[in-house]
């Protein structure tokens, strides 16, 4: 496999809770969590798109467009998350801290083996996502997978028609409320 294309990208938390996402490519995106589902981010950017990103399972992130477009990523763990079959990772520079961070941020994707088994669907049926829902619910519901989870990017950030990015938290500390703990926003940031 090629080395993916890598953006990173830095998150700052707003006073109204919503999130401010920058871009090294000179995207920018607003995020707000959906009320009453916590697996669902509402975005829009400063190039004029929009939609939602929703956490399924599996450490699959469903992007969709305003327009209808339905686009697949996977986390793959340390800040990174894989778009467009592996061809781009975002790179979350906000979620490292200290030592750890510096060193992980320091390896690069290149350090980190990319399988084939890490790469998002192109497609997914409605019957598989609602599956891959299923799963992520008995995992936040009942405290279950440790390690990363989150991530949210663009298909296609580095050209500007699609952007978001992706995380890395502990366990499920992801899906804290954004009620303006800025501890709780730098470990989750899935979208």
């Amino acid at each position: 496999m090629n080395r993916p294309e890598e953006i990173g990208y830095a998150d700052e938390l707003l006073a109204d809770g919503t999130v401010h996402r920058r871009y090294e490519n000179g995207l920018e995106e607003w995020r707000r969590r959906a009320s009453g589902h916590p697996h669902l981010v509402h975005w829009h950017d400063n190039r004029g798109a929009s939609g939602t990103d929703e956490l399924l399972g599996d450490r699959i992130i469903k992007r969709s467009l305003a327009d209808g477009t339905v686009t697949y990523a996977r986390d793959i763990g340390y800040g990174r998350t894989l778009w467009a079959r592996g061809e781009k990772v975002l790179v979350n520079r906000s979620s490292f801290g200290g030592r750890m961070g510096v060193l992980l941020a320091g390896l690069g994707v290149a350090a980190l083996a990319v399988t084939a088994a890490q790469l998002p669907p192109l497609s997914m049926s409605p019957e598989q996502e609602e599956a891959l829902r299923q799963q992520q619910a008995q995992q936040s519901g009942g405290g279950g997978g440790g390690g990363d989870s989150g991530g949210s990017a663009a298909d296609d950030a580095a050209d500007g028609t699609d952007g978001s990015g992706d995380s890395s938290g502990d366990g499920n500390d992801w899906d804290a409320d954004w009620d303006g703990d800025a501890d709780a926003w730098n470990d989750d940031d899935f979208g």
